[in-house]
């Protein structure tokens, strides 16, 4: 099966001066034991983690390390490599062992592992800035989506009751109902001088988090 490279050069709107440097970034260790993408997934990483804090600092210059971190977390994880890898189709360019030379369904961490190696191999054949470039272009719609979670709800919580009251806010399980295999979770959550709000999830944790985002509403 013959893989067009130029198409996915013109996807993410760079031509390589060294095609064999984009091939590699996609060859998995399956299809070549040696020549193949794990140390350009190393680098693309580390290029993806820099590019994303520096953004991070740019638009959050006044947030707390701790948010920062959270937000850092959810942009440069496998899930979000592999959302980005689907939006370019990426699978289609990726080299892994098929002895029948079938099309085959490739694993969602190869692709999100391949989609690192792309940017090592960008940054190799085009440098930091032009690899940057690409980054911003295809990481756009999740730094956007790049708000507070609801993960944060509960530290933001605990910052506003520590700052204002010197205490942790009281959390409290309301009700545990449902059968064992779709368990529902009632949790209120209270600071010093506030009644309980409360929050349903399908685990303690959640609705933990669900009650402090209805008790943030009230008190900010």
């Amino acid at each position: 099966m013959k893989i067009n490279y130029q198409d996915l050069q013109k996807k993410i709107n760079i031509k390589f001066k060294n095609l064999n440097l984009l091939i590699q970034s996609l060859t998995h260790k399956s299809f070549d034991a040696k020549k193949n993408n794990e140390k350009m997934e190393f680098l693309g990483d580390r290029v993806l983690g820099l590019v994303i804090a520096k953004k991070l600092l740019e638009i959050y210059p006044e947030e707390k390390e701790g948010i920062l971190d959270k937000k850092f977390a959810s942009l440069v994880n496998k899930k979000t490599c592999l959302e980005v890898a689907k939006k370019i189709n990426l699978e289609k360019f990726i080299l892994t062992f098929n002895p029948n030379n079938k099309k085959i369904k490739i694993e969602d961490k190869i692709i999100s592992d391949s989609c690192e190696a792309l940017i090592g191999a960008i940054h190799l054949d085009k440098g930091l800035k032009i690899a940057e470039h690409v980054i911003l272009n295809l990481w756009k719609n999740q730094i956007k989506k790049s708000v507070v979670t609801q993960i944060d709800a509960k530290t933001k919580l605990q910052e506003l009751a520590l700052k204002n009251f010197k205490k942790l806010p009281t959390y409290k399980l309301i009700s545990n109902t449902g059968p064992r295999h779709k368990p529902s979770f009632k949790v209120g959550v209270k600071l010093p001088d506030t009644k309980y709000f409360f929050g349903l999830g399908k685990s303690k944790k959640d609705a933990e988090q669900n009650a402090a985002i209805e008790c943030l509403k009230s008190v900010r």
